[in-house]
């Protein structure tokens, strides 16, 4: 990702929220509290996860990534966003808004991927029971982890190494609080039509084909639910997937609303609110659905928390507790 000799732009000037002077103090101590909360969230989830010995299912591996992907996901925007929001505007180095671009994107991708075999996961929990734990073993469910995260950021560096072959000559202002592809596609002076078609062709497995695989997968879960005799065991199998099915609609109805709504005439603030809702806003939400909406995430908390409780007041109730 390092700066083509082609590029004749060494910074990058990122103008950020111009229009909200007057709540820039408000807005930075909001996007603060949001970006801690997504960062302990994640990672309790993750440590939640990997010491409950209850939890050590294909379902909750995936969470986990999951997870990492969200904590990827604000790393990559929020600094630059908490900075950009308490100066009015930031200067970046050409390559450091490449980089940004890439592990937002690679990340996003991910995201996309791993709402996919997780709909996989709850497909097969539902569809296939009997035969659940020998297909979703814990070497394919590391397969299916290692193939999303090799696949979105291989494909991703490809889109990366292409912009950087292109020649940047002027103006080196975006109108924007990140680096997203557009924009910069803008401060080009080659032509962008291949980079441009490449994106389109991108989005066909990384982002059409999982949404199609995850609408068949739920009509599949629906249908199987709809067979199941008794009302109480509709509702407990439909319990154990509401929470991915309403992270799946959160998702992919906020990129629909960025990237498919048509922006002309629609304002830059507008435009700018809608990115804050799959930067900033999801990578919060979904830990928070999770951990809301499952009780054995909130019953792992409970029996964490007792333990933790029992080992800082008595060294031997904790030696019990563990037992």
């Amino acid at each position: 990702m390092l700066q083509s000799n082609a590029s004749m732009i060494t910074e990058i000037h990122l103008l950020g929220f111009r229009n909200l002077k007057h709540l820039n103090i408000l807005i930075f101590i909001v996007l603060l509290v949001i970006y801690c909360l997504t960062i302990s969230s994640n990672f309790l989830i993750v440590v939640i996860v990997t010491k409950s010995k209850s939890l050590h299912s294909a379902m909750y591996i995936f969470l986990t990534q999951l997870s990492l992907s969200d904590i990827m996901m604000a790393t990559s925007i929020d600094p630059n966003l908490l900075h950009v929001v308490l100066v009015e505007h930031i200067t970046v180095s050409f390559g450091g808004c490449l980089t940004q671009f890439y592990f937002f994107s690679a990340s996003l991708a991910l995201e996309s991927l791993l709402l996919t075999v997780m709909s996989y996961d709850r497909y097969m929990a539902i569809s296939s029971p009997l035969h659940y734990n020998a297909i979703m073993n814990y070497i394919f469910c590391l397969k299916l982890i290692v193939f999303s995260w090799f696949l979105s950021f291989s494909s991703i560096l490809n889109h990366v190494i292409a912009v950087c072959n292109l020649e940047f000559c002027g103006p080196n202002v975006i109108d924007h609080f990140f680096c997203d592809l557009s924009p910069l596609l803008e401060l080009s002076c080659s032509d962008t039509s291949i980079v441009q078609t490449e994106v389109t062709v991108l989005t066909i497995p990384m982002a059409a084909i999982p949404f199609m695989f995850i609408i068949a997968s739920y009509s599949s879960i629906i249908y199987t639910i709809l067979r199941i005799p008794s009302g109480t065991g509709r509702q407990k199998a439909f319990s154990t997937c509401s929470s991915h099915l309403t992270v799946v609609s959160i998702f992919y109805g906020t990129l629909l609303c960025t990237y498919m709504v048509p922006t002309r005439g629609q304002s830059l603030t507008a435009s700018k609110v809608l990115s804050l809702l799959y930067t900033v806003v999801i990578p919060l939400v979904n830990p928070l659905i999770y951990s809301l909406r499952n009780s054995s995430i909130k019953e792992a908390v409970r029996v964490t928390r007792v333990k933790q409780v029992a080992k800082t007041r008595h060294p031997i109730a904790a030696m019990l507790c563990c037992a």
